[in-house]
């Protein structure tokens, strides 16, 4: 990774815009969950931290999360969108959750008994590590941190920064004085807790404060310490993701947040080190192809990673662990400026984030799966807020000002960002496509004052043969696809950079297999494969696609390529008007053609449409489009 105290600068909050499928989602999400779920202190989801209720609640569960993660969510909305009302509710909830702030900073919601201050029994042999008395206290005071800092980031108040601040003293004096190790304050071996690495870096970085700094550092040690967990010590080692205490794709994900800020604050190099090996480990071997961290077959837990190398199209893919997956790709993004983490965050953003996002702004499916159906969850489930806050952080990541003064475009979609340089002033970037459907987008250069800058833009690993013209001048050579190209020259309001995305349908080949191992008398290993069923999925662009039930009642069919060329049967039919995103027309050997449409959008985005994205392949397929498995 480059060095710690180089990275990224974010447009402000109100000089982004992104429309298409990303804006409308954004809209939905601002005038639907974000507007309804929590609007005062009546509200349930803040209700439960009224001291007559807190006095007494000894349930265990996890609910006290929506507090923190709205108020980070809501922030960033009202903050783009200037929400009067939004802004009303932030400051009418905010200001009540100060107010029922303890005398010691506690502000969660469970009884004196149950609290992260108060030292437990040992807590029993399990297969995640659960605490003797179950607790999701700094789990919930870490959101609330994060959510109180986003809130005075926009709208200033000190009582915000003064209440986050007491969160962390006390969780500071509980892991010191108080003699807690906070893996006994969690599940997961601890790593429901160890996620408060996160915001006490973000607390460091709000006040300058050491203090806060020796808190990351200290919840790093304790995670260290404890041999279910050795965070770091498995990162180092070569460990896969899924060997990682439980492998849970959420917490690990966060506490990966964590490592790569407490990196960027300190410079220290074995935790990027740490955090490079499991990203390249997740992105290679947990990831749907639509880019979601899944897992959950045949284990306790539906939301851990399984082993490298598994593979089933019914696995879960939970939407909390997408939203930690964006902003490990965020934080990674703003470090180093690698194109291949704007990659990622597109490819999950415009699939699998989409893909559990109701056009309401109000539901969600807690879990998605590449072959299965639409759930759209219940009214407490995490997953609701999480895709809530995951929409929010996108335009921060769309548009950004590199360390040394370029304008950066990460992700692609109509819309436009203002952004401050210093050779130019304001200048505007106006995109007009209609990606992620088409490959062209027209860029359009407004700014101040004629001067000579750098435009970033980036080619995706996918875009064979991407072209890049400026003014109708073609630019004959630039980086390879998965790089950003710069554009420096001498810039006029009403430049036009027009770049073109070849957008193919693209083949994938996956196996689901086991082989069997051991030794021969002589020592000799004997390797077997005693399970193969291979699948076949399609892309195009950033988009992957899928189909509805075969034949109307199928939720599975086996399929035999043709061995001439795709595009011999693979056909892209025309895009309607008001349509998103063209079908692809599958014409197959033995049964009548298939139609896949955008994954996201199969069904209509309804609560129970049934969605398949891999097909099996007939036993010997060997269709040259189709890439072989290594």
């Amino acid at each position: 990774m480059s060095s710690p105290h180089r990275h990224d600068r974010v447009a402000a909050a109100s000089d982004v815009r992104l429309e298409g499928p990303l804006g409308t989602a954004l809209e939905a999400n601002r005038s639907g969950r974000l507007s309804h779920f929590i609007v005062d202190e009546t509200s349930p989801a803040i209700a439960i931290f009224g001291p007559a209720h807190t006095a007494h609640n000894q349930e265990g569960d996890w609910y006290g999360e929506h507090a923190g993660k709205w108020l980070y969510a809501a922030a960033k909305a009202a903050a783009r969108s200037q929400d009067a009302a939004l802004i009303d509710n932030l400051h009418r909830v905010a200001g009540y959750l100060v107010s029922v702030q303890q005398a010691d900073g506690y502000l969660g919601n469970y009884a004196p008994e149950r609290r992260f201050m108060r030292p437990q029994p040992p807590k029993p042999v399990s297969w995640d590590g659960a605490p003797s008395v179950r607790t999701w206290d700094i789990w919930t005071h870490s959101y609330l941190i994060l959510g109180l800092l986003e809130v005075h980031k926009h709208f200033p108040r000190p009582e915000y920064l003064q209440a986050a601040c007491r969160i962390g003293d006390l969780c500071w004096h509980a892991l010191t004085e108080g003699g807690i190790d906070i893996t006994n304050l969690g599940n997961h071996h601890g790593m429901s807790a160890t996620v408060l690495m996160d915001p006490a870096v973000e607390l460091y970085i709000a006040t300058g404060e050491e203090r806060y700094l020796d808190l990351a550092k200290r919840v790093l040690e304790q995670a260290d310490r404890n041999p279910m967990l050795a965070l770091l010590a498995r990162a180092l080692s070569g460990a896969d993701a899924s060997e990682i205490a439980t492998g849970k794709a959420y917490q690990l994900a966060w506490n990966l947040v964590g490592l790569a800020k407490l990196h960027k604050a300190t410079g220290e190099a074995a935790l990027a080190q740490a955090v490079d090996h499991l990203w390249h480990n997740i992105r290679d071997h947990h990831l749907t192809l639509g880019g979601g961290p899944w897992g959950g077959v045949a284990h306790r837990s539906r939301e851990v990673f399984n082993p490298a190398g598994a593979f089933f199209p019914q696995a879960y893919v939970e939407t909390c662990s997408i939203l930690a997956w964006i902003q490990l790709n965020r934080e990674l993004l703003a470090i180093t400026g690698e194109a291949k983490y704007a990659e990622e965050i597109e490819r999950t953003a415009y699939n699998d984030l989409l893909g559990a996002h109701a056009p309401n702004g109000e539901d969600w499916c807690y879990y998605s799966f590449p072959n299965g159906k639409r759930v759209h969850t219940t009214y407490w489930r995490c997953c609701k807020s999480s895709g809530a806050m995951a929409l929010e952080e996108l335009p921060a990541i769309a548009y950004a000002v590199s360390p040394d003064g370029a304008a950066r475009i990460n992700l692609y979609g109509p819309g436009r960002a203002r952004l401050a340089l210093t050779q130019a002033g304001g200048v505007e970037l106006r995109q007009d496509t209609g990606y992620p459907f088409d490959g062209s987008i027209r860029i359009t250069v407004t700014h101040e004052q004629s001067a000579q800058f750098a435009i970033d833009v980036r080619i995706p690993s996918w875009a064979a043969n991407a072209s890049i013209a400026i003014n109708g001048a073609a630019i004959r050579s630039f980086a390879e696809a998965g790089t950003y190209v710069r554009l420096e020259r001498e810039w006029k309001t009403g430049d036009e950079i027009v770049l073109d995305f070849p957008m193919q349908p693209t083949l994938h080949r996956r196996v689901h297999r086991n082989v069997q191992e051991s030794r021969a008398p002589d020592g000799s290993p004997v390797r077997q494969e005693v399970l193969r069923y291979e699948y076949v999925g399609l892309t195009r662009g950033p988009l992957v696609y899928a189909t509805g039930l075969v034949d109307g009642y199928k939720t599975e069919e086996t399929v035999r390529l043709p061995s001439a060329p795709s595009g011999q049967w693979l056909e892209v039919l025309p895009m309607q008007p008001g349509e998103e995103g063209p079908g692809i027309r599958m014409k197959l050997e033995g049964r009548p053609e298939l139609v896949f449409w955008p994954y996201y959008r199969v069904g209509g985005r309804e609560d129970g449409a049934w969605r398949l994205t891999w097909l099996s392949l007939a036993p010997g397929t060997s269709s040259a489009e189709v890439p072989p498995l290594a």
